[in-house]
């Protein structure tokens, strides 16, 4: 037992209650990112010097895209937890896949399931895929960090079991102190990853399409297998070979994928004029 032990707070994970209605942290952080995220891209798609010239994308279009990400999202991320992590639970409960607000969400489910909206949507409208992954890119972190801020405020999650001075005991994770895996994953994936969007853009980056992309894919694929050292693995999950949990799993093909859309956009000339 280390000599100093953070004292949880006391979070409630109901924000409002009236009778069997409950808004919950977790669900105003999904729409506080999907907004957010809306308003940032609508940002930069108005903003003809981060492209070189006009932009392939405008305010309209991301007006219109953000309800089908939002669709890709909840759709994807949901379907990903069902298959990645409890394929067996629920093929015995299948009426229980469709019981949202218990939670039980995946990133890289959602995150497939925003790919497939955007580059439906990008193709219906005949704009740029590579474009419009990489204005996802870029806006994307803003919900991973106030998804994790929700993990964090619900007590769940957690890190695994440290002497560090910064641990917390959980409320249902045991008498021992953790590490607090959420908050690590917030500046990784969310404040890192939005810094390094925004800034590879003022750089010139969306002129070499697919190139924010890639970085997004490779860089979050790195920062989720760096934090999955830190966090308690799922318990009827527990860890794989080599001590891999099953979200490092999931995100070594990320960092691949992103390596080589990194590659071939420097490959390629720029669309614009640097």
């Amino acid at each position: 037992m280390p000599l100093f032990v953070l004292p949880f707070p006391a979070f409630d994970p109901i924000v409002f209650s009236a009778g069997p209605f409950a808004i919950r942290w977790y669900a105003l952080a999904y729409v506080a990112g999907i907004l957010l995220a809306w308003w940032l891209a609508r940002r930069i798609a108005a903003s003809p010097a981060l492209w070189g010239g006009q932009s392939p994308i405008t305010p309209a279009n991301v007006d219109d895209v953000i309800a089908w990400c939002a669709l890709g999202i909840v759709l994807g991320g949901r379907l990903g937890y069902v298959l990645f992590y409890s394929p067996a639970y629920f093929a015995a409960h299948p009426v229980e896949i469709f019981v949202l607000w218990r939670g039980g969400m995946s990133f890289h489910g959602g995150f497939l399931g925003t790919i497939l909206a955007l580059l439906l949507y990008a193709r219906r409208h005949g704009i740029s895929m590579l474009s419009m992954l990489d204005l996802g890119a870029i806006v994307t972190p803003i919900g991973l960090f106030l998804g994790r801020i929700a993990n964090f405020i619900n007590g769940e999650l957690w890190g695994r079991v440290t002497d560090v001075p910064w641990a917390f005991i959980f409320p249902n994770a045991g008498p021992e102190p953790r590490h607090p895996s959420q908050l690590y994953e917030a500046v990784l994936e969310g404040v890192v990853l939005l810094a390094i969007g925004l800034i590879a853009a003022r750089m010139g980056a969306l002129k070499r399409p697919g190139l924010i992309g890639g970085l997004f894919v490779a860089i979050y694929g790195v920062a989720r297998i760096a934090g999955e050292q830190f966090r308690e693995p799922d318990a009827h999950l527990g860890f794989f070979a080599g001590g891999l949990t099953m979200g490092a799993i999931l995100s070594l093909p990320m960092v691949l994928a992103g390596t080589i859309a990194i590659v071939r956009a420097y490959r390629l000339p720029p669309t614009r004029k640097a």
